[in-house]
């Protein structure tokens, strides 16, 4: 019976303006400049966004030194370290900067604790390209701490000289219990201006709470290596979702998951496209459930300009 069944999509979900940004700055540059336009790597971490953008003339690459001479390049919303710039520039590549306004800011707290003299005590997963740019903009200066269990091997020259900041798309609340372990080995720890953990990030975490408690099942939609997705279906556990899973879209979805599942709870990572959400919904209803109920936590309404440099060139070619 359907009536005893009950699909709930969370809200917030899915693009942040960050990302939504970084998109938009990739078909705008296809657009104004033509193809091809090289992207250093994914410029959101999902797999469709980046096929759409490959089919309209984007070439994704891992390194500069695959971009050809006097080339545009656009930087990902994850951000880059000041050596990449210098190589870029060295280079003769015209570059556009899509780094998330938010990752800017936790790059200029590296240089600003680095400048003061601090150690830096760097929250976040090893080899993501967020902790890399972030790193290089104070290498000597920074330590990666990816866990709260890795706190207790963290050495500290002056105990009394060091400050905190994190990646923007992890747990929010294993980044507090790593912070507040932090804390009780140097008590003297600096934090932050404000919390570097994105507006976005949280948001879609405190949603997914919201709609995991009563859920058998929460599906996150999400690519493998978007650190908020794979954070989401670890929230929605830890929140009491008897079982959760991610997914690339619907394709994904492993029907067995289903069996006796009455509730089922809906989200999406900050970097995927709405219309994958809907994919999931339609396969949902086509095996006997009803149409979704939507459960906004917040509305999210900032919005980031393009970046500078597209900006300018867009208003050379409209003048």
């Amino acid at each position: 019976m359907t009536e005893s069944k009950r699909v709930v999509v969370a809200a917030p979900r899915g693009y942040c303006a960050g990302v939504d940004r970084a998109v938009i700055t990739v078909e705008r540059a296809l657009d104004l400049y033509g193809p091809p336009v090289y992207v250093r790597k994914q410029i959101v971490h999902n797999r469709h966004v980046v096929e759409d953008l490959e089919a309209r003339g984007a070439i994704f690459v891992e390194e500069l030194d695959e971009v050809p001479e006097g080339s545009t390049v656009v930087f990902s919303a994850h951000g880059v370290s000041p050596a990449v710039h210098a190589e870029a520039a060295e280079r003769s590549l015209k570059t556009i900067d899509a780094t998330c306004p938010l990752v800017t800011k936790v790059h200029s707290e590296a240089r600003r604790f680095a400048n003061q003299g601090l150690q830096i005590l760097l929250i976040g997963h090893a080899g993501h390209e967020e902790v890399e740019g972030t790193a290089g903009e104070a290498p000597e200066h920074i330590t990666l701490v990816e866990t709260p269990e890795d706190v207790a091997d963290v050495e500290i020259g002056d105990p009394a000289k060091v400050a905190w900041l994190s990646q923007t798309t992890l747990s929010v609340d294993e980044t507090w219990e790593t912070v507040g372990k932090l804390r009780e080995k140097f008590p003297q720890l600096i934090d932050p201006p404000s919390d570097d953990i994105c507006y976005a990030t949280q948001n879609r975490q405190s949603a997914v709470k919201q709609i995991a408690a009563d859920a058998d099942l929460v599906i996150v939609v999400g690519s493998r290596n978007s650190s908020n997705s794979v954070r989401l279906v670890e929230v929605a556990l830890e929140a009491g979702a008897k079982a959760s899973h991610r997914v690339d879209n619907a394709g994904e979805i492993d029907e067995a998951w289903l069996e006796g599942v009455q509730s089922v709870g809906v989200t999406s990572g900050a970097s995927v496209p709405d219309e994958l959400v809907q994919g999931v919904l339609e396969f949902l209803q086509e095996r006997g459930y009803p149409a979704a109920v939507e459960e906004r936590l917040t509305e999210e309404n900032l919005v980031f300009a393009l970046p500078p440099e597209l900006r300018r060139d867009l208003r050379r070619a409209n003048a």
